[in-house]
C-alpha cells in the first residue's frame, strides 16, 4: 500500500524556470519516484491559498522550500503556520526543507534568522550526528546541494540534531517520530543549482558565487534523504506496534 503524502508547495518559480522545473512539488515528485517505498504525491501551492480539504487524509505533510522567509509576515505564511501547528497538534507527521525546515522550527519553539554567515549556496557536506532506525541507507556523512541565506539558530526544545557543519550547525533535526527538517535541497539536481547560482551572481559576489560552481562537481545524496524521509513517514514506534 502506498503512502499519501502532501505536498505543500510554499513557493512559485521565477519565469525564467518554470518552464524547465515547473515548481519544488514536481522536483520532489521526481526525487521520490526514485526511490524503494511506494508513495503517491498530492500538490498544494499555499502562496496561492491551496489547502487539502478537510477530509483528505495523508500519512505526511511535506513544506518545501521558498524565497520568501520563514520568519517573515506575508498573510499566506501565517495562514500556513496555523495550518502546520493544528496537523502537529493532531499527531501528523510533518515533513520540512529549508524554508519548511526553518518554518517548523520557528513554530514548534526554536529561532530562524538571517544567518550572519552569509549565502549558503552550491554543495555542502554534513556530519551525521545522529542514528536512527528510518536512517537507512547509512551514510558516514551526507552531502546536499543548499541555497539559503537564512539558518535555524535554535532548535525547539524536544529536537535532535542529525546533521551539522561549522558553517551550519542545526543542518537536519527530528522531533521524535513526528518531525523530520533538512536545511539542504534533496529534491535539487546541478542544473537547477547551476541556473539558482547564475541567477543571483550579483548579489552572491564573485568569490561566493565562483566556489559555488566550483562545488557542484561534487554528488550530493539527495536520493538518500529523500528515502529516509518515506522511511521516518512509515516507521511505526515500538510503543505503537505493540
Amino acid at each position: 500500500m502506498s503512502l499519501r503524502i502532501c505536498i505543500l508547495e510554499t513557493d512559485i518559480l521565477r519565469p525564467e524556470l518554470i518552464d524547465q522545473y515547473q515548481g519544488y512539488g514536481q522536483m520532489f515528485q521526481r526525487l521520490f519516484s526514485q526511490q524503494p517505498i511506494a508513495a503517491e504525491f498530492t500538490v498544494y501551492n499555499v502562496v496561492k491559498g491551496d489547502y487539502p480539504s478537510d477530509d483528505e487524509t495523508f500519512d505526511a505533510y511535506l513544506v518545501t522550500g521558498s524565497k520568501a522567509d520563514s520568519f517573515g509576515t506575508d498573510p499566506w505564511i501565517q495562514t500556513l503556520k496555523t495550518y502546520l501547528l493544528n496537523r502537529y497538534e493532531r499527531g501528523d507527521k510533518l515533513l520540512g526543507v529549508c524554508f519548511g525546515h526553518q518554518l517548523l522550527a520557528l513554530l514548534l519553539g526554536g529561532k530562524s534568522e538571517r544567518a550572519s554567515q552569509g549565502w549558503g549556496v552550491g554543495t555542502h557536506s554534513y556530519q551525521l550526528a545522529a542514528k536512527a532506525p528510518w536512517m537507512s541507507p547509512v551514510r558516514e556523512e551526507l552531502t546536499l546541494l543548499i541555497s539559503h541565506q537564512d539558518q535555524v539558530t535554535e532548535l525547539p526544545e524536544n529536537a535532535t540534531v542529525i546533521a551539522s557543519s561549522d558553517f551550519c550547525p542545526f543542518a537536519a533535526y527530528h522531533i521524535n517520530d513526528q518531525v523530520l527538517c533538512f536545511q539542504g535541497h534533496p529534491e535539487f539536481i546541478h542544473d537547477y543549482s547551476r541556473a539558482l547560482l547564475d541567477l543571483r551572481q550579483e548579489a552572491l559576489g564573485s568569490q561566493i558565487y565562483s566556489k559555488g560552481v566550483a562545488s557542484l562537481e561534487q554528488e550530493h545524496h539527495g536520493a538518500t534523504v529523500a528515502e529516509w524521509m518515506m522511511r521516518f513517514v512509515a516507521h511505526k514506534p515500538e510503543a505503537a506496534q505493540r
